[in-house]
């Protein structure tokens, strides 16, 4: 008996651009989910809807009761399912390419996991009043969606040979600390957030122990880590003749930096206002992006040529 995927596949072949236009709009819609939930927060209305998975004790969807607040936090969980569907579509078009790329499938599935989880620890947040902690593990689960939704939207201009090397091995090892320094610069944002003006609701919601202003000075320190690796790869690239796209996205890292930085700066010096504060998370998920990417590709995985069969040669045939 045939699963409802396998009976599209057999029905249906998609073209490698409809095939990457899916993966990416998993990408944007990962993007698009951590924006407005950070509109959520800097709104005040992270318990506009004051129970999960229902809205209120006795309604599943909002109720005017509860005012723009409670349709801000309703609206955002809604978006959650044009998200699985954007992560759906992925799915169904990875699983019906010819042939069947199972590698591709499993990335989609890891979304489609990943978006569940996420759900439920938004739930947990709710719960819990939003809890700084479970809050901070709601955004770097978002983070760890974007990652895959990259890495599947990459893989789809990929074939499934073995991956082999495009620049030399000391290069490699500088992108994956530029990722490590990276990753620790986002997970560093949320002990800022966490401590700092924006809690996501009007009550009396926890914070993070400590100074929100000593946690972005150090978050700081780790942006301008990441900014001097950034500036190190892409001096080094053009070195070592990298190949154009790769020095490409070491350029874009930096403009993305650059720009980030310069949010970070103002925001910090004129009160983190609630548009700069969201203009600073749409940022921090373009930065990671243009990460992911450049370490992406530092390496190939060429699409497999079939075996062409040799021409008979017309002297020997007459013989």
């Amino acid at each position: 008996m045939q699963t409802p995927l396998a009976s599209i596949a057999q029905r249906w072949t998609p073209s490698p651009r409809t095939l990457r236009r899916a993966a990416l709009a998993a990408v944007v819609m990962s993007v698009l989910i951590i924006v407005t939930g950070g509109a959520v927060r800097l709104t005040g209305s992270g318990l506009g809807c004051d129970t999960w998975p229902k809205c209120t004790d006795d309604s599943l969807i909002v109720t005017p009761e509860q005012g723009y607040r409670g349709a801000i936090e309703f609206g955002n969980r809604m978006l959650t399912y044009v998200l699985s569907a954007a992560v759906g579509w992925a799915i169904v078009a990875a699983r019906s390419t010819k042939p069947w790329r199972r590698g591709l499938t499993r990335l989609g599935w890891a979304q489609f996991w990943i978006v569940m989880s996420n759900a439920v620890i938004g739930g947990i947040t709710v719960w819990m009043g939003l809890n700084p902690w479970t809050v901070a593990g709601h955004f770097i689960a978002a983070n760890s969606l974007l990652t895959v939704a990259v890495i599947t939207w990459h893989r789809t201009g990929e074939g499934d040979t073995a991956p082999r090397p495009r620049v030399p091995r000391p290069v490699r090892k500088l992108s994956w600390a530029i990722t490590i320094v990276s990753a620790l610069l986002i997970v560093l944002g949320t002990t800022v957030t966490g401590a700092g003006k924006h809690a996501g609701d009007s009550s009396d919601v926890p914070r993070m122990p400590w100074d929100w202003t000593n946690a972005a000075h150090v978050h700081a320190i780790a942006a301008w880590v990441v900014c001097a690796l950034a500036l190190a790869m892409w001096l080094v690239l053009r070195v070592v003749d990298a190949p154009d796209d790769t020095r490409a996205r070491a350029r874009d890292l930096l403009i993305v930096l650059v720009a980030q930085g310069g949010i970070g700066y103002v925001q910090y010096f004129t009160g983190v206002p609630e548009l700069l504060v969201a203009a600073h998370m749409l940022g921090s998920s373009l930065m990671w992006i243009a990460v992911l990417r450049l370490a992406l590709s530092m390496r190939e995985r060429p699409l497999a040529v079939p075996d062409i069969p040799a021409q008979a040669d017309p002297e020997l045939a007459k013989a």
